[in-house]
């Protein structure tokens, strides 16, 4: 049997003259960050004091003893990286075994009876990058930093929410593999489904050791019951196996996650008794996926259609967790995933500047059945074509297409982020003047790869992309859109102007939470313009983009942070909301929304919905609302007449039969006119009611509104901007109940806070991090009408509950968390 040795301990990594300890999987900021010879990046602005770390050459070591390589009772021992970052060479006892240049590939080495000091060598990624530019020429891209002449994570090299961290190191687990006779090389399972029978058809290659060459060795693999077994005298094997009445993997919201272990073994059918070599185990699930990409009279469509049903995908844009990506434990990303299934995201694109992550990633949601779209790593670059870079690409492609396929949740493989719309419409193709920029790797290299070895999984060759040259790649109406027209420089309500086929990238920025920034920037002064702020702001004109957000709605706040904060993040989670709302009324020709982003790799102000120290923003909350299966919506009228459109959105799989009250009020809350509607909306459709007359108020009212309510959903127009309203002055009374223990057994405890209105209270909005920094709310904005009530409920409230909150009628700690919209 294989024997695998861990080799995690026992690192060195060198240092002016010096031995720190190295801890793998890591990288060199890590390691200096842990000896105290860095500050943290992370903090104020020490990013830019370790700017030297990615312009430097490092050096990891540790011992191989001869015990562990010597040919004894295996013939074979292997080195195997997992991951390493990204141009070194190793060496054992000055013996070199191998070079390598790609961040995103395994490397296996036969250091059998080789043994004395193992060293890792990498040369500084700047100086990797500037070797192969010399050999391929100039290319454009967005960024100044030289990305696309290294396959290693883009963003190491900074983004516009990222900082420039540009990392080297082992950052993957790393063991001695010892075996005989022959070893599981390459493990394929096709899985697919026919007539309700689940059928995996598993290519098997194997490697041999000398010895091994000619011998009859036998295969035996298992799944849901079925088995299959196979002989093999060579080096490659087809085994099927089929499973009757399969039940079916479901994306979340349609049904069922069911998981079966696949399991393969290699045995020695030569020896007196069968002897087991090799074994190879992944969870699989049965179902089918297809793109349906048809022409009809709105252009090209773009529809997720899983198991034979079409669905409108509710999705979210991934970027690496931390710029550090060797910190991101299975429960981190577990933790974050699950904080996506529970704000009503199906699915989760892998964006092209990060990583292929690991396989805990992917093993999260196989089981909350979220969808994974997956970019092959190219990103806001034209990339050369020429070697080093060509060879390395599809070695990556091979690798991480056969690492990941055996995932059910895995439901596409696109091309790059963002470059087929460069190339065309950022000048870059006048100044390659016809050199080669990556068009080869998505129209060719990429799409045949998928073909060789993933057949059953549908490509698409770019996000954006249009399908072919005869439209724009960021066509709105053919294909895959980004919306970024908007953020950059319009309102909010310019989303609802055009229905895009599928959008694949939109957003709005916001700050993170308080706590957050108290936290990243210690002792500074908070501003919209402080330093700290500024730098923690890493999109052209962000804070400009921001301010103008906020003025388009509301007088801008003067010296008055906490209020800026406020108003940043409801325009954020209002921005989204509207491109969300109007997009899925118009499903099916609209057929998904991916939101730009879930996450952040670090304190930042961005388009994130959870910032960089994992608390949500009110865009999470937001999601929560706009993502559930069943929605109610007012649309806006378009332009200067009609009135607004009320769509009930239901995405469940019964039908939504709902009386819907709708009332015009006055801005004291008194009524002009209600009427109810009977309203059916069968599964997975909307219907659009027709809003009576008397209902709408007209479009210049500064003091009346439109409020729509079915179900315990709520959807509200106000005419005119909230700075041009007849906002009343805020009054609600605030009761904290008794304080009781956390229900998740994490030793904190939790309290429900109610909130009466005696008037409007539009967006009411409880920060719980000002409570506590583990304090986290149960909901996000809230509109009361005069008389009713919120309740939200705080958990993670640490030590005595009662100095954290003032329990009982005295609210007033309670009070400075809430914030609400406010006469102007």
């Amino acid at each position: 049997m294989k024997d695998v040795i861990q080799l995690s301990e026992g690192w060195s990594l060198h240092h002016d003259g010096t031995r720190l300890p190295a801890t793998v999987p890591g990288c060199v900021h890590t390691d200096l960050l842990a000896a105290g010879v860095i500050p943290d990046p992370y903090l104020g602005r020490n990013e830019q004091q370790v700017a030297w770390v990615g312009h430097r050459a490092w050096t990891y070591t540790r011992d191989l003893a001869a015990d562990d390589t010597a040919p004894g009772f295996h013939e074979r021992t292997d080195l195997v990286f997992d991951g390493l970052d990204t141009a070194a060479v190793i060496t054992v006892d000055g013996r070199e075994l191998g070079r390598t240049r790609n961040m995103h590939r395994r490397y296996r080495f036969d250091v059998t009876g080789v043994h004395g000091g193992l060293r890792v060598d990498f040369a500084s990624a700047y100086d990797e990058a500037a070797s192969v530019r010399a050999l391929t020429g100039e290319r454009p891209g967005v960024y100044p930093e030289p990305l696309q002449y290294i396959r290693k994570m883009a963003c190491n090299f900074g983004w516009d929410w990222g900082p420039t961290l540009v990392t080297a190191g082992i950052w993957r687990p790393v063991r001695l593999e010892r075996w005989s006779t022959a070893r599981l090389a390459r493990v394929r399972p096709l899985v697919t489904v026919a007539d309700g029978e689940g059928r995996v058809e598993l290519h098997v290659e194997l490697e041999r050791t000398a010895r091994g060459v000619g011998r009859r060795l036998a295969l035996r693999a298992t799944v849901a019951g079925a088995e299959a077994r196979a002989v093999v005298d060579g080096e490659h094997a087809v085994l099927h196996l089929r499973v009757p009445e399969a039940a079916l993997w479901w994306p979340r919201g349609y049904g069922e996650q069911p998981l079966h272990d696949l399991e393969l073994t290699l045995l020695d059918q030569a020896a007196d008794q069968a002897r087991t070599l090799d074994s190879w185990r992944r969870r699989i699930g049965f179902r089918t996926v297809e793109i349906d990409r048809s022409r009809d009279e709105h252009g090209t469509g773009f529809t997720f259609v899983v198991n034979g049903v079409r669905l409108f995908a509710r999705g979210v844009n991934w970027i690496p967790d931390d710029a550090f990506p060797s910190r991101v434990t299975p429960e981190r990303y577990r933790t974050r995933l699950r904080q996506a299934a529970e704000a009503g995201v199906d699915l989760v694109r892998i964006w092209g500047g990060g990583i292929y992550e690991d396989d805990a990633f992917y093993d999260a949601c196989d089981e909350l059945g979220l969808m994974v779209w997956q970019d092959f790593l190219f990103a806001c670059a034209a990339y050369p074509e020429e070697q080093p870079l060509r060879g390395e690409v599809e070695a990556e492609a091979r690798d991480n297409v056969v690492r990941l396929m055996p995932h059910p949740s895995l439901v596409l493989w696109n091309g790059n982020n963002e470059n087929l719309w460069g190339f065309r419409d950022w000048d870059w193709e006048p100044a390659l003047a016809g050199d080669s920029w990556g068009g080869g790797y998505y129209l060719d290299l990429l799409p045949r790869v998928v073909a060789d070895l993933d057949p059953t999984r549908p490509y698409t060759a770019g996000s954006p992309w249009s399908g072919s040259w005869e439209h724009h790649p960021n066509d709105p109406a053919h294909g895959t859109h980004h919306s970024w027209e908007v953020w950059n420089r319009r309102d909010y309500a310019d989303y609802r102007a055009s229905v895009p086929r599928f959008v694949a990238e939109f957003g709005w920025q916001g700050p993170p939470a308080m706590t957050t920034l108290r936290r990243a920037l210690p002792g500074e002064r908070l501003a919209p313009d402080s330093p700290g702020m500024l730098h923690h702001q890493k999109a052209e004109d962000g804070a400009g983009k921001l301010n103008r957000g906020i003025a388009r709605h509301f007088t801008p706040p003067e010296d008055d942070f906490d209020r800026w904060h406020y108003l940043a993040q409801l325009v954020q989670a209002r921005a989204v909301a509207a491109g969300i709302e109007h997009w899925r009324a118009h499903w099916p020709v609209c057929a998904g929304t991916v939101v730009w982003q879930l996450n952040d790799c670090w304190p930042v102000s961005s388009w994130a919905a959870i910032d960089g120290d994992g608390r949500p923003k009110p865009l999470y909350h937001e999601l929560r609302r706009v993502y559930a299966d069943r929605l109610l919506t007012l649309l806006p009228p378009a332009g200067d007449a009609g009135a607004p459109t009320l769509a009930v959105v239901n995405q469940s799989a019964e039908p939504w039969h709902t009386p819907v009250r709708l009332r015009r009020l006055r801005a004291d809350g008194s009524t002009v006119q209600e009427t109810v509607l009977d309203v059916t909306a069968a599964p997975r459709s909307v219907v659009r009611p027709t809003v009576p007359d008397d209902l709408v108020p007209d479009r210049r009212s500064a003091k009346e509104f439109l409020v729509a309510d079915a179900d315990g959903h709520r959807a509200l127009h106000f005419p005119v901007p909230d700075k041009d309203f007849a906002h009343p002055a805020p009054r609600y009374d605030v009761e904290v109940g008794a304080p009781a223990p956390s229900l998740d057994g994490d030793g904190g405890g939790s309290v429900e806070v109610v909130v009466t209105a005696q008037t409007l209270v539009r967006d009411l909005l409880l920060q719980a991090d000002r409570l506590g920094p583990h304090a986290v709310c149960d909901s996000g904005l809230r509109t009361l009408l005069p008389g009713e009530r919120a309740r939200f409920r705080i958990s993670g409230l640490t030590g005595d509950i009662g100095t954290s909150v003032n329990t009982g009628t005295d609210a007033n700690a309670v009070r400075s968390a809430l914030f609400c919209v406010e006469p102007h």
